[in-house]
């Protein structure tokens, strides 16, 4: 009795016995913190700024009073983008500031 002829394998299949070499490199824990706390800063300080944006559109006592508490959620959420730059140890002096404003600008859109 002969013994069949293994069949080659195929490329596109694993092969446990000779794993693919990996070809990018893992972070390393110091830099994957740094991303979860940036993440967990930016999002947390602009939900405060939404918060105020929110409470300055319900506000009953006059359209000053909601404009200068929606400034305040425009400066909350500028300084929230400053804050993810410079968890990175990066210069808060970025365009993306501009991003920050976004919650600022929408109420001033439903309070005007």
């Amino acid at each position: 009795m002969s013994i069949p002829p293994v069949p080659p394998r195929r490329k596109h299949l694993m092969d446990p016995a000779n794993p693919r070499p990996a070809t990018r490199q893992s972070m390393s824990m110091s830099s994957v913190q740094r991303w979860v706390m940036s993440v967990l800063a930016v999002t947390t300080i602009g939900h405060f700024a939404a918060g105020l944006v929110i409470a300055a559109v319900f506000l009953d006592r006059g359209t000053g009073s909601q404009v200068g508490l929606d400034v305040i959620a425009g400066v909350v959420g500028v300084m929230g983008v400053a804050a993810g730059f410079m968890i990175h140890q990066k210069s808060p002096l970025t365009p993306w500031l501009v991003l920050g404003l976004l919650p600022a600008a929408v109420g001033l859109y439903f309070i005007l």
